[in-house]
């Protein structure tokens, strides 16, 4: 066992024995090892303090790119890197004022106070990869809290000259050693402010969603024409606050004009989608629209089309399909609005408009600044192939219309902007023409048929007569306000009858008070008829006038639901009889 135990131990000790003489003759090894892990820790040390020191070289190439650009004054708070899977940056309170050189001299101090863009927070991430002579690419820049505020028109001294030769000296600039190129730029939330020195108007202002720039490159490049300038696509989510609704556009921005940015070249395509009319209290409906617009910041020019499947005014209940196209001018500082011309069907009405639509400020009731008081529309409209239902239908709590036919009209509309329901704020004026007019309540076209048979001498033919037969015209001037419509001259005419009234209508209430004659080709004897005519034989001289053979004083009362046709006995008694030969 001894033995044994000597012989266990002795293979123990040469093990060991063997294995420090493998380090010892290996000590290299251990160097190596320790002296690559010295090497690892130095270079992190090195790495931390080489990008300590590089941060700020990259901020001053970041803002002197920036400043070259716009030629104007840059402010960058903090910036940031780091080496994790590739370089990885973030900077924050980036601000850009509006270039010195092209602003007018009593506008130098208040656009000084003001940057024209704001900038929360700016990230990239690129990978290490840099060759000498060439731009250090970024894939993407993603901004958050973007804010551009335009000043207006005024507030810059016009120079395009000096945009000119600020675009000649970027692209005659020798490159730098170091210099970024950016593939596109992704933003989150943001604002565009479109100010007016205009005298009652207030600026407009824009949400942006989302917003992706990208094919940055100087104008004339790409088999462009236009001044030199940077060129930019755009990509953006639009969220529409009158209607409610999103709208996405796509298009091209620049040449970007450094001395005055209002200016700059715009032109895209949009797609307005399920833009709730509900937002204006008056009405209601489902709005899409889609278009082409092209111009500047500050002026634009809009082609495009809107459909509403179920257009309707409130509290009425009757919707109707609605498809417009039009041509605009849109002033981009106030939202100001002139159609040149709107082309419009409602229902199987085809009409057309000019005229604007245009914001109203005012101060708020205790004072204080502007706020927005809504818009006043002012058109002109040519109905050109109407028909009266259409119209009816919309300012009506009942379906079918009282009335329909093939109507004609000319007429200016103003809405004023206020509180109260939009038809206590219409002011319509115009002339109109009703053909093949028919009235849908049984009750009142039995009451034209009476007169039209009446009218012709044929009272005997009232029993057998086909209602629907009759077809009336109707023509004349209207005026309306505070929801009350006037006629002071209407004429009715049906087959035997010509009826002219004068008198108002209450759109909403559904009032109906007219006064006027009725003038019949017969005389009274027979459109009498019967036994009654033969002995009102000798009263027919009293009853003709103005080559009627019966003129009769009526007027209508009640309401569109229940009207009331009567005659005039009293203002009869101020007639005197024709004599022969006198009309």
């Amino acid at each position: 066992m001894g033995a044994v135990s000597e012989n266990g131990s002795g293979r123990g000790s040469g093990l060991t024995e063997q294995h420090s003489s493998f380090w010892r003759r290996h000590r290299l090894i251990l160097w190596v090892a320790g002296a690559l892990g010295t090497l690892f820790a130095v270079l992190a040390v090195l790495v931390a303090v080489a990008l300590h020191h590089a941060e700020p070289f990259v901020r001053a190439r970041i803002v002197a790119g920036l400043q070259e650009r716009f030629h104007a004054r840059v402010e960058l708070d903090s910036f940031h890197m780091s080496l994790v899977h590739g370089l990885r940056a973030e900077g924050k309170g980036l601000r850009i004022w509006a270039p010195q050189s092209a602003l007018a001299e009593d506008a130098t101090a208040a656009a000084n106070a003001e940057p024209l863009i704001r900038l929360s927070e700016f990230r990239f991430h690129a990978p290490l990869h840099y060759q000498a002579g060439k731009p250090f690419y970024i894939r993407t820049v993603q901004l958050d809290g973007l804010d551009v505020r335009l000043p207006p028109r005024s507030r810059f001294a016009h120079s395009e000259a000096a945009d000119a030769e600020a675009a000649k000296e970027s692209s005659e600039k020798s490159p730098d050693v170091f210099s970024l190129s950016v593939g596109s730029v992704e933003c989150t939330g943001a604002h565009l402010t479109l100010e007016t020195d205009k005298p009652g108007k207030l600026p407009i202002q824009i949400a942006i969603s989302q917003l992706k720039l990208s094919g940055f490159r100087m104008a004339g490049s790409n088999g462009q024409t236009d001044e030199g300038g940077p060129v930019m696509d755009y990509d953006a989510e639009l969220t529409n606050p009158k209607p409610t609704g999103a709208i996405h556009t796509t298009g091209t921005l620049g040449p970007w004009r450094v001395h005055d940015p209002g200016q700059s070249s715009v032109a895209g395509n949009y797609v307005f989608t399920n833009a709730d009319l509900g937002s204006f209290k008056e009405l209601a409906g489902t709005m899409s629209s889609t278009g082409h617009y092209d111009g500047t910041l500050r002026d634009l020019t809009v082609d495009g089309k809107a459909d509403v499947p179920d257009f309707q005014l409130r509290p009425f209940d009757n919707p109707q399909p609605l498809h417009t196209e039009f041509h605009a001018q849109v002033d981009g500082t106030n939202g100001d609005t002139w159609l040149q011309p709107v082309i419009a069907t409602l229902g199987h009405s085809h009409f057309s408009a000019v005229g604007k639509i245009v914001r109203v400020a005012g101060p708020e009731k205790n004072g204080g600044p502007l706020v927005s008081k809504g818009h006043e529309i002012a058109l002109a409209v040519d109905v050109d192939h109407g028909r009266i239902e259409d119209f009816l239908r919309l300012a009506s709590h009942t379906n079918p219309a009282i009335l329909t036919g093939d109507v004609k009209t000319k007429a200016t509309l103003d809405i004023l902007p206020g509180q109260e329901h939009v038809m206590k704020r219409i002011q319509l004026k115009g002339s109109f023409n009703l053909d093949n007019a028919t009235f849908t309540s049984a009750k009142i076209q039995d009451k034209i048929r009476d007169l039209s048979l009446r009218g012709q001498g044929r009272p005997n033919e009232l029993k057998t007569a086909d209602t629907e037969t009759v077809d009336s015209t109707m023509s004349g001037d209207f005026q309306m306000a505070h929801g009350v419509i006037t006629l002071p001259v209407l004429k009715y005419s049906v087959p035997g009858a010509a009826i002219q009234l004068n008198g108002t209508y209450d759109v909403d209430g559904g009032a109906i008070d007219f006064t006027g004659s009725a003038a019949l080709q017969a005389p009274i004897s027979k459109v009498v008829g019967g036994w009654k005519g033969f002995l009102l034989k000798p009263a027919d001289p009293f009853f003709k006038k103005d080559g009627a053979g019966t003129e009769v004083p009526i007027h209508i009362s009640g309401t569109r639901e229940a009207p009331q046709f009567g005659v005039d006995f009293g203002r009869m008694k101020k007639t005197s009889p024709e004599t022969p030969g006198q009309k």
